[in-house]
């Protein structure tokens, strides 16, 4: 894969570091005597954030090959380290994504969080930092120190705003995140030495692995990839953790962290290990169908709103992972829509989970019924939220989806329609959520109690709104971004690496 150099300014370094900095000011400057400057230099700093990586999109080359808006320098020059940054088709989308969705959860927090605002803040503003390079690196023990930095705010974020068990919550998310990732950096230095002491990844994209090793590094780097996607079997912790999280923590761990493993697949196992890739494509594509079908289904009989949310997450990141492995246009660029989609549907879903949850203290379904008769306004987007989580056509829902089928169809008809039940089995338990909250008479008196949404409630999910219905009605900016990267990508893959 080519690589071109930029003579642009320093977006990527702008994206990373502006939130990190200011998240840094807002925890030095920050008490809760001062909450409310808080909370607006904290909105402030998120907005700059996302301002700062709108040129990436308007000034990408969707015709271009290789890396944009490379930057490298030297880090430790001793052992070859640099500081080198660089996207394609395949991660640009994930930047803007990541610092959209800051946004979003700052503006959730402004009346619910009431102590240690500056440092709730300040977390998510470092880890907005912090995911947006590992999307960024083009290093590899970069890429590392990035993806395993992101453990520490969200570690932080869950033990500190959590529910009861949020120190139980918060402990199996760093050890099981924390220990899949270790073989990993056993990979990241057998690659290393390999390419000749470099940590440069697109090296080691044209390295002439031996199936041996190709198969050895594929599985190092399946077990960080998979747990934090989270793939079956290694899916337990997300549940746990959703619960107890907070609500932004929540948003953020389901719209961006569980792309940083998906990401991982498209930047190391496929390009890296392109054999092993197709000689492992059976076993990852079966744990993606049982990923769709069995977890759907467990999403079917959740009592806890929270938990059917991040139940049928893993079963939407099963789409992901599907699509990766059928090898064909169609299938990764729908995965990669997916994860987009996902990023804006997720975090919405949560958000409106917290909306409820700050007014009537439960989760729990049952104590639900009529709500439409109380929050109209709420119900509306509630239920456009909903359909969209079902992959109704219109929304961003339908358009990863779909391609994905599309993709397996193409790979293998059996494939495609396996793949294809997850459509009844999102619509099942998405509306059977929304029917027994929204619809119906009112069922107690914390319902009848309820007050429709604020104007800064109906400013978060109203922008994710027009987010779903956008992508999903006009997605042609997405694919375009992506269609040389991942043509380049498939290529790749296909050539026999083997010496």
């Amino acid at each position: 894969m080519m690589q071109s150099i930029s003579t642009l300014p320093p977006y990527l370094s702008l994206a990373i570091w502006v939130p990190i900095l200011f998240g840094l000011l807002v925890l030095a400057l920050g008490r809760d005597s001062n909450a409310g400057a808080v909370r607006v230099g904290a909105l402030i700093a998120s907005i700059v954030s996302f301002l700062v990586t709108i040129p990436l999109i308007t000034d990408f080359d969707n015709a271009a090959h290789g890396m944009q808006f490379v930057e490298k320098s030297p880090w430790i020059e001793r052992f070859n380290i640099l500081y080198s940054l660089g996207i394609d088709g395949l991660s640009l989308w994930f930047i803007p994504l990541t610092a959209f969705i800051t946004v979003i959860v700052v503006i959730s927090a402004w009346q619910v969080i009431e102590k240690r605002v500056a440092q709730y803040m300040g977390a998510f503003l470092i880890l907005s930092g912090l995911m947006i390079g590992v999307f960024c690196a083009m290093d590899g023990l970069l890429f590392y120190f990035f993806f395993e930095a992101t453990l520490i705010p969200m570690y932080i974020i869950i033990g500190v705003w959590g529910g009861e068990n949020r120190v139980y919550a918060s402990f199996k998310f760093f050890l099981y995140t924390f220990f899949g990732s270790l073989l990993t950096l056993v990979a990241i230095i057998y690659l290393y030495k390999a390419a000749g002491n470099s940590f440069d990844i697109l090296s080691w994209h044209a390295l002439k692995l031996t199936m041996r090793e190709q198969i050895f590094i594929f599985l190092a780097f399946l077990m960080a990839f998979a747990v934090k996607v989270p793939m079956f079997p290694v899916h337990t912790w997300l549940p746990d953790v959703h619960v107890e999280a907070p609500t932004g923590g929540s948003a953020v761990l389901a719209a961006i962290m569980l792309k940083l493993g998906a990401y991982g697949f498209l930047r190391f196992s496929l390009p890296i290990t392109p054999d092993a890739s197709r000689y492992m494509a059976g076993f990852i594509i079966t744990l993606s169908l049982i990923a769709v079908i069995y977890i759907g289904l467990v999403a079917l009989v959740q009592k806890d709103m929270k938990k059917l949310v991040a139940y049928s997450s893993i079963a939407h990141m099963g789409f992901v992972t599907l699509g990766f492995f059928i090898f064909n246009d169609m299938g990764v660029q729908g995965a990669i829509m997916q994860m987009i989609s996902h990023g804006f549907i997720s975090g919405a879903m949560f958000l409106c989970i917290g909306v409820l949850y700050d007014r009537a203290h439960s989760r729990q379904i049952a104590d639900y019924g009529g709500v439409v008769n109380k929050m109209p306004k709420f119900s509306a987007l509630f239920v456009l939220f909903s359909m969209a989580n079902c992959g109704l056509p219109a929304t961003s829902g339908f358009v990863g989806e779909f391609m994905v089928i599309l993709g397996a169809v193409q790979y293998n008809f059996w494939i495609g329609l396996l793949a294809a039940t997850a459509l009844i089995f999102g619509a099942a338990y998405s509306l059977w959520m929304a029917k027994r909250v929204i619809f119906g008479k009112v069922a107690n008196h914390h319902v009848a109690e309820l007050t429709d949404i604020n104007k800064r409630e109906f400013l978060m999910l109203g922008i994710l709104a027009l987010a779903v219905l956008a992508m999903g009605l006009y997605p042609a900016p997405f694919t375009d971004t992506m269609q040389v990267s991942v043509a380049d990508l498939l290529k790749h893959v296909a050539q026999t690496k083997l010496p």
